[in-house]
């Protein structure tokens, strides 16, 4: 199947196994959003799901819109401290943590301009550590229906909610939490390791019934 994906934030696991389970074509030519996993993730702590929030500046002039791939980080180095912060605070007793922090800490290190970029690294990072390959065809132009492609879009709104049975994976914080199910797949990564890859190659899409 030929999906059409928006280009999210580290992306959830619904999200990185439509990629896994799917060619795919990123949705590039859209407006940004509020409310959606562009600049935004989730990962677990000991009080529960922790929201990491990109900064962005708007510039959308007297519209409001603004093109995605537009789109500017703000505060660059303010933003990068703090999710690494977070993640190393989550995570460091995860048991594959070590196994993949050289790997990604760069993305908090280098400096990026537009969100889009940044969004696409830290994809292209997970598609590697995943051991999948990263697809890199974007689309020409917005189209409100892009057919013959399967509209994914929706998958990126925050607000959204989807038929989907997550299978329980160990969480760190699985005994006082219990399990939060489809945060960024980095909680996946760094629990299951290269069993991650499997999970999302199982996990039931919502438009396969």
């Amino acid at each position: 199947m030929a999906l059409l994906l928006h280009p999210a934030y580290f992306p959830n696991c619904l999200s990185m196994a439509a990629l896994v389970q799917n060619t795919v074509v990123w949705e590039v030519c859209d407006n940004f959003q509020k409310q959606t996993f562009r600049n935004r993730c989730y990962i677990a702590t000991d009080q529960g799901p922790l929201l990491l929030n990109l900064p962005i500046s708007h510039v959308g002039g007297a519209t409001g819109r603004q093109s995605y791939r537009d789109v500017r980080i703000a505060s660059a180095g303010a933003w990068q401290r703090h999710h690494w912060r977070s993640l190393e605070t989550a995570y460091r007793t995860a048991p594959f943590f070590e196994f993949y922090e050289e790997d990604l800490r760069p993305l908090f290190e280098r400096p990026f301009r537009f969100l889009m970029d940044l969004n696409l690294e830290t994809i292209t990072c997970l598609c590697a550590l995943l051991g999948i390959a990263f697809p890199d065809t974007k689309s020409a132009t917005y189209l409100l229906d892009p057919s013959p492609l399967t509209d994914g879009r929706i998958l990126v709104s925050a607000k959204a909610a989807f038929p989907v049975e997550f299978p329980p994976y160990p969480q760190v914080f699985m005994e006082r939490c219990g399990f939060l199910p489809n945060l960024s797949t980095l909680d996946l990564l760094f629990n299951e390791g290269p069993a991650a890859a499997d999970y999302l190659k199982a996990l039931k899409m919502p438009w396969n019934g």
